[in-house]
């Protein structure tokens, strides 16, 4: 056996072979069968790998650690097999006299040298991934992949990427020369078309059979969702979250007559000084209020990663990592201390705090195709003679925002681009100081102009590579943590605030600022609420006569009823958010989104509606325990189920009609 160009393909096996192989040696399809179990391998240590590195190891029992392991493996035979697939259907057409020549043989082998380092390059990502985001490849991949320039020179800035694709190579390279010295008596072997079409369809057959038996979800191994994240198949999961990024709701989720569901949807909304002005099937009512009142400038603080756990103010344990804002929330300001976000990314932030709706499964409205006419508080402010602006520290591009923003109600979108000569930027945008400093220049010469204006600024500096300009805090950049971040973060407003002060517009201005999502998920929970907690701050000589905290529940959608409340003129809205100020005593509710779940949760319950029409429920306050699974249900549960329900399903039908606007009189 050697590796000359011109092997003797009529001969038999046994013709060529002086000493008997085994039979796996001698084929390809012994090759095939070593290369998928080579994948169920990979998967089977990133597994391990990622349950080891859980910071808090829950009390897993054996069951759970054991079905955990069989819903993996079931998932990664699957996509095995479909992997193979690609190879089997050129073993089937390769005609027999290409398949011993050198060159075909050079050209394999440098395609599974290519193949095998991004496997295990994508398996470094996945375990990267998973240390982020407590998940498999999800929504957040799935919408990063489309942003391809700051994404992956974030991951260049962020970790040791030169070195990681070399040990990849390298990996690679060990597999691949393992297998040309195994296999190489497979070259000269002739395969019948019968066998080779038969092996293709067996796993043709094979994979399509396996993919009756796995849904969308993930595996549901036990209560704790990281093993059930832990459970599941990286490549699976990828899949699945890119297809049902514009799901049919109704199809995938639990629905109840649309009469009803809007009956309860009306319901829900209903609250002092509101009136419904349209029929049965729409959410648009009046708001009461006075037309005298003077029309005060907005300005909301969009605030990248800034959770509560970093909140002295807020309860954080030891150092508080935000001094700037614990000053302001605790002596001038309105403190809202029990509010959640309403989904993990940015883009749910801006729908819940610009839009004030619900985060419906699949993608947030502002990255849709049917969002170029839908409510804002800036279109709400617009018809009452304001001016409006976006500024972002980054690329208007970035997940749709230039799109959105001018499509709903803002004049004009300032980027990163408008910034002439930044004094420090990252790949994700200009640092939090710029950001404010242009901001004050924006809002002073609209305050010239003598219209009230609304300006909404969106942060970037709380991100990774979580770099930001030396000598601002004590801390060296260079080190590269979250926790100088945030306090980088803190100190720009700080710096903001002061320089509001001395400005004009100081004295007749309502400030917001909110965070738009948690700096990070944890949680065995479905949906882990606890780690979506957010500050929201109020603060102006205009509406605060002295401060105050409010442990009211709410979430990222009574953002904007809020603020429209302390301004105090009439409006109409079709918003699902609530003034958090009317109705201080009521239980309140968050509508929370993760992954393709979507849930309500009020008066210590949490519901999680799933794909496949799945339910689940949780009991708990999120402040003091982590929730736990209900397996006992009451009348108070399916009734939060009903609502949730029907809250969700309105709100897909008032988008899905073009109907979540109010057109020009």
């Amino acid at each position: 056996m050697n590796d000359s160009p011109d092997l003797n393909l009529g001969r038999t096996p046994a013709a060529t072979d002086q000493v008997p192989l085994a039979w796996w040696r001698r084929s390809r399809y012994g090759f095939a069968v070593c290369w998928t179990g080579t994948l169920l391998v990979f998967w089977g240590v990133l597994r391990v790998g990622l349950l080891l590195s859980l910071r808090v190891h829950p009390p897993f029992s054996a069951g759970e650690f054991l079905r955990a392991f069989a819903h993996g493996l079931h998932r990664d035979f699957l996509v095995a097999v479909a992997y193979s697939l690609p190879l089997l259907g050129w073993f089937l057409i390769c005609p027999q006299k290409w398949f011993g020549r050198r060159w075909h043989r050079g050209t394999f082998w440098g395609i599974m040298l290519v193949f095998w380092a991004a496997q295990v390059f994508l398996l470094a990502v996945e375990y990267f991934f998973f240390d982020e985001f407590h998940s498999r490849f999800n929504t957040v991949a799935v919408d990063y992949l489309l942003y391809p320039d700051e994404v992956f020179i974030n991951i260049w800035d962020s970790y040791p990427v030169v070195w990681i694709v070399a040990a990849c190579a390298v990996l690679g390279g060990v597999w691949v020369v393992v297998a040309r010295r195994l296999f190489r008596p497979m070259w000269q072997v002739w395969i019948p078309l019968p066998t080779r079409l038969a092996w293709f369809a067996g796993a043709a057959l094979l994979c399509l059979g396996l993919s009756q038996t796995v849904h969308l979800r993930a595996p549901e191994a036990s209560t704790d969702r990281e093993l059930n994240e832990i459970a599941n198949n990286g490549p699976l999961s990828f899949v699945g979250a890119f297809f049902t990024r514009h799901l049919d709701y109704a199809a995938f989720y639990r629905t109840i007559p649309r009469d009803e569901a809007y009956q309860r949807t009306r319901r829900i909304l209903t609250e002092p000084g509101t009136e419904f002005v349209a029929g049965g099937d729409s959410t648009l009512r009046r708001v009461a209020g006075d037309a005298a009142r003077p029309k005060l400038n907005v300005v909301i603080l969009l605030e990248e990663s800034l959770g509560s756990e970093f909140f002295g103010c807020l309860g954080r344990p030891g150092e508080s990592l935000t001094p700037e804002m614990d000053r302001l929330a605790l002596n001038e300001s309105l403190l809202f201390t029990n509010i959640y976000a309403s989904g993990n990314r940015t883009i749910r932030g801006m729908e819940g705090v610009l839009s004030s709706f619900p985060p419906l499964p699949g993608d947030s409205i502002v990255a849709r195709d049917l969002s170029d006419n839908v409510e804002t508080i800036a279109r709400v402010l617009k018809r009452d003679g304001y001016e409006t602006m976006f500024i972002y520290g980054g690329r208007g591009l970035f997940d749709g925002m230039r799109r959105f923003t001018l499509a709903n109600g803002y004049d004009r979108f300032i980027e990163e681009k408008h910034f002439d000569h930044p004094t420090f930027a990252t790949i994700w945008g200009v640092c939090d100081e710029d950001l404010y400093a242009r901001t004050i220049v924006e809002c002073r010469e609209m305050a010239k102009s003598g219209k009230p204006f609304f300006a909404t600024c969106l942060s970037v500096s709380n991100h990774k590579p979580y770099t930001y300009p030396k000598g601002r805090i004590p801390e060296d950049p260079e080190i590269r943590r979250r926790e100088h971040a945030v306090k980088y973060s803190d100190y720009a407003l700080g710096q903001f605030f002061k320089a509001a002060r001395q400005e004009t517009f100081w004295t007749n201005t309502v400030f917001v600022v909110v965070a738009d999502h948690g700096a990070r998920v944890y949680g065995s929970q479905t949906i882990p609420i606890h780690s979506y907690e957010i500050p929201v701050i109020i603060t102006g000589p205009a509406v605060v006569k002295a401060p105050a905290q409010l442990g009211t529940l709410g979430c990222s959608l009574d953002v904007p009823p809020t603020t429209l409340g302390l301004i105090g003129r009439p409006y109409e809205s079709l918003f699902f958010g609530r003034d958090l100020l009317k109705t201080p005593d009521s239980p309140g509710y968050v509508w929370i989104n993760h992954n393709r779940d979507i849930g309500l949760y009020s008066n210590e319950r949490l519901v999680v509606l799933g794909l496949q029409k799945h339910v689940e429920f949780y009991a708990g306050d999120p402040k003091r325990v982590d929730l736990a699974p209900l397996t006992t249900l009451t009348a108070r549960e399916e009734e939060l189920e009903r609502n949730a329900t029907a809250i969700f399903q309105v709100a897909d039908d008032l988008y899905t009609s073009r109907k979540y606007r109010i057109d020009p009189k």
